[in-house]
């Protein structure tokens, strides 16, 4: 049944008036009895429309410095009595309290607060106690109330009045029944990731408000349904192209997780998360180019990231090549002319902004959580374990490498040479295979592996890829170490007359 009802009290008490007053002349035209706090009475008042303040329905003034207005049964009955329990209206009748059809409440930035590196104090005081339960009790009784928690809701809810003639059906106030209890079980899960040292709670994704989510096109596939909950927004501006997509999406991600591990000017080209091609130099156009010849051939259709900013020289060599998407922290306006050229080309610049420190994913029945592989290992972490040293130049190299092996899916083997890519073999079920499929890709696109450097990112069991590579022409070798047989890839290396260093820290990417 539709159960429509009439609007005939309302409880308005908000923070942000933002989108309000349209609202407040429409419910006035209905004939609207509007009840009211603070200093959205007097809005309300200033507005020229008549509205009763809360404390002449309670018999109460605000007390406590404002921590108690509206927590009074001649508030919390009107919202949550049944109109259809005669016990209900018989106390409501006896109490003479009115019934009220609409709450409008909205609640304490608490998160803005927070940000703003506010003292303690003034973050507890943003802690919302009468807002959060005058947007439950409206919401639990949507049966007879409407409850609207967010000025986003303003204008959807006066297309609905204008619509019926100052009424909701039952369909109506159960959606924004269900919007407040979203907003609600966001903003308690903020005060609890205050309170948990501002450790998030890895749960916290499904619970944005709807404003921060997106029905993405699809899947990994057409047939799979897809959404992103967060604020890419805050992200990202989207300066062209069509609309993220969820394969873009966990693509984007990678590469800012690699990018964000150079200092120097870099760019790099990712193909199903793996970097197809990297490398860092001067200039970002040679960088750019450089990344390039490490595989074009992966490169068409790929995502492109560069940690400086693109100039009309480099957007012109760029634009040679089909790509999904573009990423930079900032663009010349001559870059972004012909960047744009193509409506279809997604151009992104990055914004500053802290990234979660915690990682999360469905499995199974439940979820598993890891902090983010934040480590990275410098020259002086390295232990040089063979009679051959390994040069500045390779150990220069070798900390490139490692940071690109962090990154790509396991098994992995990356080879590098000259601060660049040469080649790398991803997502192996033997290193060997690995390494392998590395050395040929390099042959494949006229590569020299002469003076190259390696890294593993896990230990050698057998010796046989220090012996591969060596014969390849690699000249050092990066491992994590710790296998009982380490001292046989050593061996091997002084066979060889090779480098080996060890980092003592696996980077496995499963």
């Amino acid at each position: 049944m539709n159960q429509p009802v009439k609007i005939k009290n309302a409880l308005i008490s908000v923070y942000y008036k933002d989108n309000l007053e349209s609202l407040i002349h429409l419910l006035n035209k209905y004939g609207v009895k509007i009840f009211s706090t603070g200093g959205t009475e007097k809005f309300i008042r200033d507005l020229g429309v008549d509205v009763t303040a809360v404390e002449d329905l309670t018999g109460y003034p605000s007390i406590l410095g404002g921590r108690v207005k509206t927590l009074h049964p001649s508030v919390f009955g009107g919202i949550l009595s049944r109109r259809d329990n005669n016990s209900d209206k018989e106390q409501i009748k006896q109490y003479e309290i009115p019934e009220i059809d609409l709450v409008i409440v909205d609640l304490y930035p608490f998160e803005e607060t927070v940000k703003s590196g506010a003292s303690e104090e003034d973050i507890i005081e943003k802690i919302d106690i009468g807002g959060i339960s005058l947007i439950r009790a409206g919401a639990k009784n949507f049966k007879d109330v409407v409850t609207l928690s967010s000025r986003d809701d303003y204008k959807e809810f006066e297309n609905i009045l204008a619509a019926n003639e100052g009424s909701t059906s039952l369909e109506h106030r159960k959606y924004f029944a269900k919007r407040s209890f979203h907003v609600s079980s966001h903003y308690d899960t903020s005060i609890f990731g205050y309170f948990n040292n501002n450790q998030p709670d890895p749960l916290n994704v499904f619970k944005h408000s709807e404003t921060q989510s997106k029905a993405l096109r699809y899947g990994e596939n057409p047939h799979q349904t897809a959404s992103f909950y967060g604020n890419l927004d805050a992200m990202f501006d989207k300066l062209n192209g069509k609309e993220l997509s969820y394969n873009n999406l966990v693509d984007v991600d990678a590469a800012v997780s690699l990018i964000d591990e150079f200092t120097e000017p870099t760019f790099a080209i990712l193909k199903h998360t793996n970097a197809c091609g990297i490398a860092s130099n001067a200039s970002i156009l040679e960088a750019w180019k450089t990344a390039l010849a490490c595989d074009p051939v992966s490169a068409f259709g790929g995502v492109l990231i560069s940690n400086t900013k693109i100039e009309e020289d480099t957007a012109n060599e760029i634009s040679h090549l089909f790509f999904e998407v573009l990423i930079a922290p900032e663009y010349s306006d001559e870059a972004i002319q012909i960047l744009t050229s193509k409506k279809n080309r997604i151009i992104l610049r990055r914004k500053e902004i802290e990234l979660p420190a915690i990682q999360f994913k469905t499995l199974l029945n439940g979820i598993i959580q890891q902090d983010k592989d934040t480590a990275i290992e410098s020259i002086d972490q390295m232990e040089c374990v063979t009679d051959r040293k390994p040069q500045a130049s390779e150990l220069t190299d070798l900390v490139f490498a490692n940071k690109i092996v962090k990154h790509t899916k396991s098994n992995t083997i990356v080879l590098v040479k000259d601060g660049k890519l040469i080649s790398s073999g991803v997502g192996q079920t033997s290193r060997v295979d690995a390494l392998i499929q590395a050395i040929d890709k390099a042959k494949h696109f006229g590569f020299s592996l002469e003076g190259a450097v390696m890294a593993s990112d896990a230990f050698f069991p057998f010796p046989d890829c220090v012996e591969i590579a060596a014969d390849a022409g690699v000249v050092a070798v990066l491992q994590p170490g710790g296998s009982i047989k380490d001292k046989e890839s050593v061996n091997m290396a002084n066979k060889k007359n090779i480098s080996m260093v060890l980092t003592g820290v696996r980077h496995f990417k499963h």
